[in-house]
């Protein structure tokens, strides 16, 4: 199962804002590794986040950005990505920054977006979004970090 993050999870990775959730996010990311895709949305944001929030210098957030791209997959921000986050965004009244992360997870494969500002247990296209800070943890993302298959659907035709 494929899993995308949004910018809220790679910004505590970094370190910024809550500076507790860093060493949660890390856990989490390493966990999941193999699985993580990240959409380019949530790394644009990144580096905004980085630059304006966090006050590093343009050239170190970009470095940041590049490890992040060297470290996993990313799923770009194609037209028809775009054109199903703005339908997103209309029928179901979020940003189109973050109708863009789910669309581009929806695109890529992915069954959960990790994030902590939409709506944990929002699905989507086949995709669920779930917070990994509540408590209890969606079912997908406890089954996928104990192991389990998260209830795949067989392929066997």
């Amino acid at each position: 199962m494929r899993v995308a993050l949004d910018t809220n999870i790679l910004a505590y990775a970094e370190g910024i804002n809550a500076a507790g959730k860093r060493d949660a996010a890390l856990e989490l990311i390493q966990q999941l590794s193999e699985r993580i895709v990240l959409p380019v949305q949530a790394l644009d944001e990144l580096f905004y986040v980085l630059v304006r929030k966090a006050g590093r210098a343009p050239q170190e957030a970009r470095g940041a950005i590049l490890n992040w791209q060297d470290a996993f997959p990313v799923a770009e921000t194609s037209t028809p990505v775009m054109l199903a986050g703005m339908d997103l965004a209309v029928q179901h009244q979020l940003s189109i920054w973050d109708a863009v992360i789910v669309s581009a997870a929806a695109h890529a494969g992915c069954r959960l977006v990790l994030s902590e500002d939409l709506q944990d247990g929002f699905t989507w296209h086949g995709v669920t979004v779930a917070n990994p800070f509540c408590v209890p943890r969606h079912a997908l993302l406890s089954s996928l970090l104990e192991g389990g298959t998260a209830s795949m659907p067989s392929r066997s035709g």
